[in-house]
């Protein structure tokens, strides 16, 4: 959210509206100064306008800049194209001609003058997603591109493609930027030529639309969702490399950016101690850029490695002060391997017997809070017949997310963005999570041939107990039935809100609006729960597990889906252990029963499962492709 005083805008005002935006509409603040598109659409639009000139000028086509604009270089999927048709071509050609039309100072204004093929597009209702057809377009389920001499839409040849896969394998973003930069042949080049001038541009912003490149930065990552804004690219690439770079390619480099290098100044950005500096050229040196007091970041906590109170193989425990600690996963994608929950069991027991630990957050930054179990680890192990060694571990699984539970000190789980499977699980177990408004949670095993086994589906029988207004089984049922399709279907909830009435949720879970305070409102849970004199949910006790007569209906209802072709005679098969181990198993008819006896349920489906055929090539699949197989 950019803000802009005026000169007769009292400072409280501005305070006030940008706690507003930032705690309840969720947002990041930048103060802009009042000139034509401020900050992020300035900066942004013209480095989008400026890749699609390499296509409108005949240099690359239309794939090959998607590739070189999007996730390899930390931006999003959608890239430049994809954007300008999700946003509208009207809209950028509006956006476009007004920053011709009212950015006369600016020495690149001619860069805003939109090429002729935007103009046409428009001009022939050709706005992109909204109108079906923009520079893309897709017929007979392909997706074609325009061609900009004839408008009409075709499929890409072999020769529109770019081969980054050595770009990819670089490493993180900083080693793939670095890679990029160095090349000499057609990728190099577009990135050298697109990121100096993008760089440059910025530079030459700074005074008139902020004084404070990192404003720059931030209205980028947040307005246009890059990893890196500018100035932070321009670090991750060296401050002098880049400067010679701008100076081979004769780019205008402004006054101050010359100062800099005179000063020995060789970054836009360092840290002393926990706070980040910033070079701001009005102040002539650096200014502390301190995050907001009620916003925690890990990446400030890590620059101290005193505050590393435990490392594992793809874990670590972190020191978040105040008698809180963090567990961090560090494994791809945050799967949650043998490793990662061993690890687990260990620190909760670790902050157990720590007179000066009062709880523990289990959260991170990474893009998302975790994608479930490490399917890699069992896939591998059930090609091999280890269902011994797959006991154990779903044993342990088990185990690990019952002591978030049952902690004897308050664990609060702090979700965020995918939260799936094994994640799911751990979310489920916490008494008090405190998760992202933006979080995409559920129980998605099914679709990889399983069903969920890390306490879930016990979870979801004991919540359907609980919602019911008593113990009579045609008051549970409904509650179960409605659990019991959700998983069925994978279904994942759209938010923290619908994760709620989901039961992924509990109805009293703090949601946080602004991500940036996430782990900083899961420590003060931790705090809050400490203070009060902390003490363990009790058991769940008995659980009314519904027997035979709700397995038989849930039965004949998949039965109905298989005739309907709705589902696969395997996804029946699915279905069917799914409601075995959430009735109850072989219970004749309704009965107390208690937590360990699902559980026990749930391991026996779960290797069971595992062991089929078109499970385990669901699996593959899923590794494979990335995306769920109907067999």
């Amino acid at each position: 959210l950019e803000l802009v005083p005026t000169e007769a805008t009292a400072p409280a005002v501005v305070e006030r509206v940008a706690q507003f935006g930032r705690l309840r509409l969720g947002k990041g603040i930048v103060v802009a100064n009042d000139v034509p598109y401020f900050v992020g659409n300035r900066v942004g639009v013209y480095g989008q306008l400026r890749a699609i000139r390499y296509f409108t000028d005949g240099d690359y086509s239309i794939e090959e800049i998607d590739t070189l604009t999007g996730t390899l270089v930390g931006r999003p999927k959608s890239a430049t194209f994809r954007t300008a048709d999700v946003v509208g071509l009207d809209v950028l050609k509006d956006v476009a001609d007004n920053l011709y039309e009212k950015a006369t100072n600016d020495e690149r204004r001619e860069a805003f003058q939109t090429p002729d093929l935007l103009d046409q597009l428009v001009e022939n209702g050709r706005l992109g997603a909204k109108s079906g057809e923009g520079f893309y377009k897709k017929e007979d389920g392909t997706i074609k591109s325009v061609d900009p001499e004839s408008l009409d839409y075709e499929a890409p040849a072999e020769d529109d493609q770019i081969d980054v896969s050595r770009f990819k394998q670089a490493g993180d973003l900083t080693a793939r930027l670095n890679a990029l930069y160095d090349d000499d042949g057609r990728a190099g080049r577009f990135f050298r030529e697109t990121t100096l001038d993008l760089l440059a541009y910025s530079a030459r912003r700074i005074g008139e639309i902020t004084d404070n490149p990192a404003d720059v930065d931030r209205a980028i990552r947040w307005g246009f969702g890059w990893t890196l804004g500018p100035f932070q690219t321009w670090d991750a690439l060296g401050f002098e490399r880049v400067l010679d770079g701008m100076r081979d390619e004769g780019l205008d480099v402004p006054e101050w950016v010359e100062q800099m290098q005179q000063s020995g100044d060789s970054s836009f950005y360092h840290t002393e101690g926990r706070t980040r500096e910033v070079y701001v050229p009005s102040e002539s040196g650096y200014v502390g850029d301190p995050r907001p007091s009620d916003e925690l970041s890990l990446a400030n906590v890590k620059t101290d490695r005193s505050n590393e109170l435990w490392t594992g193989d793809e874990a670590a425990l972190l020191d978040l002060g105040e008698g809180v600690a963090l567990y961090e996963f560090r494994s791809k994608s945050n799967a949650l391997g043998q490793s990662v929950m061993r690890g687990l069991v260990e620190v909760i027991e670790q902050v157990e017997n720590d007179r000066n630990l009062r709880g523990l957050v289990i959260g991170n930054e990474g893009k998302n809070f975790s994608v479930g179990a490490n399917l890699g680890e069992f896939g591998m192990a059930a090609a091999q017949g280890e269902f011994d060694q797959i006991a154990d571990a779903l044993e342990g699984f088990q185990t690990a997310i019952q002591r978030v539970r049952y902690s004897e000190k308050p664990v609060v789980v702090a979700p965020h963005q995918r939260v799936l499977g094994g994640g799911c699980e751990m979310v489920m177990a916490c008494p008090q999570p405190v998760a992202s408004a933006e979080s995409y949670i559920g129980l998605v095993e099914l679709g990889v041939g399983l069903i969920p086994a890390g306490t879930g589906t016990m979870r979801l029988a004991a919540l359907a107990d609980e919602r019911a207004p008593d113990d009579h089984p045609s008051h549970i049922q409904p509650f179960l039935r409605a659990f019991f399709e959700q998983v069925a279907q994978a279904d994942v909830a759209e938010s923290a809100e619908q994760a709620r009435d989901m039961g992924y949720l509990p109805r009293n879970a703090r949601v946080v609006m602004n991500d940036d305070r996430r782990l900083y409102a899961a420590k003060e849970e931790v705090l809050r729960r400490s203070n009060q004199g902390y003490a363990p949910p009790a058991s769940h006790g008995e659980i009314t597990a519904l027997g035979r007569p709700t397995r038989s209906a849930f039965v004949v209802a998949l039965q109905q889906y298989l005739d309907g072709g709705f589902i696969t005679a395997y996804d029946k098969h699915l279905g069917e252990k799914l409601t075995w181990v959430m009735t109850g198993g072989a219970l004749a008819a309704p009965q107390a029963v208690r937590e360990d006896y699902l559980l026990d349920l749930e391991r026996e489906a779960f290797l069971s499962l595992l062991g089929e055929e078109k499970t385990q090539a669901r699996i593959r699949h899923m590794l494979e492709e990335g995306k769920p197989l109907r067999n």
